[in-house]
């Protein structure tokens, strides 16, 4: 994946040196860095609480139901039509 980051020039610059002189490109620095952060700050997973596992199923629940059918009313197309209609009219 490509992504811009945006770092202070003179950090680059050092930073772009100090791969040069060992030799490694800038990627695989960052890959390398990036790696060894998640490694040390990987916080320990907390089990949901029960408070919490009640909220995210009534989320579900409701998301589910919400996408379950056609809301009620007319669709986005009729809306459009309907006012496209009224545009043209004199």
């Amino acid at each position: 994946m490509k992504t811009t980051i945006d770092i202070p020039d003179e950090l680059y610059r050092r930073v772009k040196a100090a791969a040069a002189l060992r030799k490694r490109r800038i990627r695989d620095v960052t890959i390398e860095l990036y790696e060894r952060w998640l490694a040390e700050q990987a916080p320990p997973v907390e089990p949901l609480g029960a408070a919490r596992r009640d909220w995210l199923e009534t989320w579900i629940r409701e998301g589910e139901a919400a996408c379950a059918g056609p809301a009620e009313g007319p669709s986005a197309r009729e809306i459009l039509d309907r006012d496209r209609d009224r545009l043209e009219r004199p």
